[in-house]
């Protein structure tokens, strides 16, 4: 399924996505349940939640109707936490 999923990303979300320098990874699916998190400029992006509603989960339940649900889970990337480590420890 996961990879089903995938394949809409690539075709239908991730390039409306790349021309504003973002993307989406999938978390999990489960039970109906899709968990992303956006990526690059629309990680931590007011609109992420107009983005999820708007494009990724109308595309996503479109062309894989087993997904009943779209969750955008938020948080700081591993890329910015390993990024801030760097700059406290005085390795930039």
């Amino acid at each position: 399924m996961i990879k089903k999923i995938e394949h809409v990303l690539d075709q239908y979300v991730r390039p409306q996505l790349a021309e504003h320098y973002g993307n989406v990874k999938v978390l999990s699916f489960q039970e109906g349940v899709l968990k992303i998190k956006m990526q690059g400029q629309c990680s931590n992006c007011p609109s992420a939640k107009f983005t999820v509603e708007g494009i990724i989960e109308k595309e996503v339940k479109k062309h894989v109707p087993e997904v009943e649900t779209v969750e955008l889970i938020e948080g700081v990337s591993d890329e910015l936490l390993d990024f801030a480590k760097k700059i406290l420890n005085k390795e930039l």
